[in-house]
Formats: C-alpha cells, structure tokens, sequence
C-alpha cells in the first residue's frame, strides 16, 4: 500500500488532471460522477450525455488515479468524493473549479469503497477494515480536511456500502467475506462468511441499534439503494441490496438471488426468476420509486423488481432487459432517504447508456470501460 502511494506520488508531476469545463454550468444533458478506464490509464471525473446517441460520453472533468476507484457521492458545495475500491489507501476530493484534494488512509486501515456525508454536512463517513483484525470500521472525517476524527466498529467484516436513514442513523452492509490482510482481496474461510445489514447511531458515537441478517450465510451483502414506501409502514422506505453469492457449488451460485429486500424490521432475499442464471452476482442497484433495479453485468441483463404489497409476500421480478455488460446505474434519489425518486434512470453498459423507462440509448461507451458505479449529479 505504502509503495503504491509513494509511486503515485513520484508520477505526480507528469500524471497532471484534465479538467475541461466546470460540471457547475448550466446543462440539460444529464452528468456523472464516474470512474472509468482508457486503456491501462485509470480515471474519476464528470461524464456528459452528448447531443446525438451514436456519440461517445463526454469528459467534463477527467483526474487520474493510482488504482481503481469505486463509490462517489457529491458533497453540498459541488465538489465530488471519490473513495478507491478495496482495499483502498485514498480519498479524493474534486473541486467545481478542478482543484484535487488527496487524503491517504493509516498504515493500518483500508479503504473499503464507498463515502457518504452526514446529514449536517459537517462530517464524512467511509467504510474501513481494520488491517490488524479484518474487522470493519466507519472512519468519522472532517468534511474540509479529510482527516479522520473517530472511527466506528460496524459489527462485521467487509463493510461495504452505507446510508443513511431519515433519523440521521447509519445503515451499513457488512459484506462479511473473510480476507487476507496482506493483499486484502484474497478471500478466506468462506465456511465462516458473516454478512449483516447494521445500524449505527452517530449521535451515540456509533452504537449499534440493530443488525439483520439473510439465511443463506455464503450471500454477501454489498450495495445499496433506497426504494418506495413500504406499505404497512409509511414511515419507512424498502432498501435494497444487490447480493454477491459466494457460494462453493457453481451451480448454487448461478441460481442464487440478486437482491435482498429490507423493510426496517424484517431482512429477505427475493427469489429469482425461473430459469434465470445470473451468476449470482448483482453488480449495482438503483430505484425509480416504485421499483428497484439490479444490473447483471455477468449475464448482461438488468433487472427490475417490485417489492410486497403485504408483510407475508416476497419480492418479485416484474421485467427484464437486455444491456452488455450493465453495471453501473444512476437516479439521484436512491442515496437520500428524504427525497423523492424520479422515474428516469441511465445504466451504463460495455457498449452503451441506456435511459429509462424510455429504452433510449443516450450515448456510446466504446472508447471508454465504465467502473461499477457511478452518480447523477
């Protein structure tokens, strides 16, 4: 970890950003915070929907990065936040005016992918393992210097992505998968996956009020999303969690669910389709506010569920559509409880954006390899 810091930090001076416009202008195409890749160079930035569908994305703002990035989310001001995927040793902080600011992670802790602010915009919260123990940890950030100021068990392995819910709490996805500190993505010891959908309380220096789990023990919980209202419980919304299945049996894995469904009390995996063979792996999910979306990227498919109408019921996919290598999904509101989600939604794939509902495609993505997320800003 160290000597890539280091070797990122020697090739600074020749490694410079691109910006090329400010995302603050006015637009009606819609902008990314994205990652993607050109070749073996790796970049975070702003992506636009050209003018004419045959046409490639647009780079608004492009910044080179040591490895790979993951989540992003942007910040009140306008600036974004890149957090690297696991196991990660930077934070970058993008500026409207395409200033960068770089934070580096402790000896002894990685970065897990993903970063969120918290409700009073004073503080950033981003998922961590601890090096020493393979435990996860929310490092509490000063929202101006990146620095950390407190960090939080999250009562599991593999803390992945989080939210937060309308009282301010923090809902995180322990992933649960065993690693090996040394190269940090070696998994281990499947037998004894833990994964949990937990709740943590930051007014109580992160206690943790609730923790659910699935089942089948060999799903990971991983990605995020907020959905409709739940029926029987207006005050709550349905989150959905894209699933890794991490399953020995090949078979077990093809046939295993994508999602799991969460109505603040009760944890369930919905079933898949029949003769769906998805390989078992959601890549990432988002919501229109009636329905959640799941990307299939293994099976070039991109899902679409209805969760129950009554306690006693299951979720349900309601359609399927065809997208190579689908991954990253974007609607504005998944990430904030508080908001109203609209229906429009861009999926990213091997060859194009699509927009829907409309099945639009909206640009080209040949000249460039989308990452795993990416965020409507």
């Amino acid at each position: 970890m160290h000597s890539t810091r280091r070797q990122w930090l020697q090739g600074m001076a020749v490694l410079a950003s691109m910006p090329l416009a400010s995302w603050a202008t006015t637009t009606q195409a819609p902008q990314f915070a994205a990652a993607w890749a050109v070749g073996a160079e790796l970049y975070v930035g702003v992506l636009q929907a050209p003018d004419l569908p045959d046409q490639g994305l647009r780079i608004q703002h492009a910044h080179v990065v040591p490895t790979r990035a993951h989540g992003m989310t942007q910040l009140t001001d306008g600036s974004l936040l890149f957090a690297s995927r696991r196991p990660g040793d930077w934070l970058l902080r993008v500026h409207p005016n395409g200033k960068e600011q770089w934070q580096w992670i402790e000896a002894d802790r990685a970065f897990n992918g993903h970063v969120i602010a918290s409700h009073d915009g004073k503080h950033l919260y981003t998922t961590e393992t601890d090096l020493a123990d393979s435990q996860g940890l929310i490092g509490v950030r000063d929202v101006h210097t990146l620095e950390k100021i407190a960090e939080w068990r999250t009562g599991g392995m593999d803390p992945h992505q989080l939210l937060l819910d309308r009282d301010g709490s923090l809902v995180v996805a322990n992933g649960g998968i065993p690693t090996q500190p040394e190269t940090g993505r070696r998994k281990l010891k499947l037998t004894h996956m833990d994964s949990s959908i937990a709740r943590l309380l930051p007014a109580q220096e992160g206690h943790i009020a609730g923790q659910w789990r699935l089942a089948d023990t060999r799903l990971s919980l991983r990605h995020l999303a907020w959905g409709p209202e739940v029926a029987w419980a207006k005050d709550r919304r349905w989150l959905g969690i894209a699933l890794q299945a991490e399953h020995d049996s090949a078979e077990d894995k093809r046939q295993a669910p994508v999602l799991a469904l969460f109505d603040g009390q009760q944890l369930h995996a919905a079933p898949l389709p029949a003769e769906a063979e998805w390989q078992g792996y959601g890549g990432d999910i988002s919501s229109n506010g009636t329905h959640f979306a799941v990307s299939c990227p293994r099976a070039d498919v991109l899902s679409w569920w209805q969760p129950p109408a009554q306690a006693s019921e299951v979720g349900t996919c309601v359609s399927l559509d065809s997208q190579q290598g689908v991954y990253c999904i974007s609607n504005p509101s998944v990430m904030h409880p508080l908001q109203t989600a609209t229906r429009e939604m861009w999926s990213g794939g091997a060859q194009q954006v699509m927009q829907w509902p409309n099945k639009a495609a909206v640009a080209a993505t040949q000249a460039m390899a989308l990452d795993n997320h990416w965020v409507q800003i």
